[in-house]
């Protein structure tokens, strides 16, 4: 595969990049790290130069202090690797990045995928909110959850990151209505795995413009685009595909109904018994899927 040993740009954020051709950067879900695209990373560098990062203050990458611009962060990665122009996959929160860098700068992007996508400008019902907060106090107490998540803990007990990590990952990458045997045993490890890596990473972090909760959040502040992109989405120019796991929490589900309808000439993929990170949980059909809607975008060789 030829994949380019991790390296960190001049911001101090990792990414790899593999094969060759018309390029495609893949941008992670906030409960995850680049290692999420491990299969879709491999089976594409056949055709394409792919390209995998963690955000700034994720997985591999530098502490995110003050003031995060993610978009920013994604369009500043293409200049460093000379990239012109690419097709770009987000998920979940890496999807609201992809369409905000998207609205920010139409002209370099080819194509656009949005999987389990989070919107800049559409506030999460307080029903789902609670049901995740529920979820994650039957983990670890509130007052103790409400210390590690303002940064105000002397110690974070390891237990505590692997209660919240598996409460996670039950509630977000299952489904609501699953539970972890809904899971090769393979995705649900990577799936705690990561989710525990961001949590401790976030907790033990410098203070910054970023919410401290893993997943859903608001925009930040200076990356969001004006208006948010919930009010621009008849704006997008790139050929746009949206994929949904139908066992996913189902506030996320109207979120990709939503972009489905308010892109033009949106494409739209609905994967049954599908959790929010179907790249991991359905790794052959993403694969396929993305070849498929660059073929016919006419993307790639």
């Amino acid at each position: 595969m030829g994949v380019v040993a991790a390296r960190p740009m001049r911001a101090g954020i990792v990414y790899e990049v593999a094969g060759s051709g018309e390029p495609v950067v893949f941008v992670h879900a906030g409960c995850a790290d680049r290692r999420m695209w491990q299969a879709q990373f491999e089976a594409l560098a056949a055709r394409y130069r792919v390209i995998r990062y963690d955000w700034r203050g994720r997985g591999e990458s530098a502490d995110a202090a003050g003031e995060v611009a993610h978009p920013h962060d994604l369009i500043g990665l293409m200049d460093e690797l000379g990239i012109r122009r690419a097709a770009v996959v987000g998920a979940s929160d890496g999807g609201r990045i992809a369409l905000d860098a998207v609205l920010t700068a139409p002209d370099r992007f080819a194509a656009l995928v949005l999987i389990a996508a989070g919107l800049s400008g559409h506030r999460w019902p307080g029903s789902m909110v609670e049901r995740a907060r529920q979820c994650l106090h039957g983990a670890v107490p509130a007052e103790r959850l409400r210390r590690y998540e303002e940064g105000a803990a002397e110690w974070i007990d390891p237990a505590d990151l692997d209660a919240v990590a598996a409460a996670e990952a039950e509630f977000l990458v299952a489904g609501e209505g699953r539970d972890r045997t809904a899971l090769r045993p393979e995705v649900w490890e990577l799936a705690v795995a990561m989710n525990r890596l961001t949590r401790e990473r976030m907790w033990r972090g410098p203070r910054s413009a970023e919410p401290r909760s893993a997943e859903p959040r608001p925009a930040e502040p200076r990356s969001r685009p004006r208006p948010a992109a919930k009010e621009r989405l008849a704006e997008v120019t790139a050929p746009t595909l949206v994929i949904s796991g139908l066992a996913d929490v189902p506030e996320i589900q109207e979120v990709s109904a939503l972009l489905a309808r308010g892109i033009p000439g949106a494409r739209r993929l609905d994967l049954p018994d599908t959790g929010h990170l179907p790249p991991l949980e359905r790794p052959s059909e993403i694969t396929a899927a993305l070849e498929e809607f660059f073929d016919s975008v006419g993307y790639g060789g």
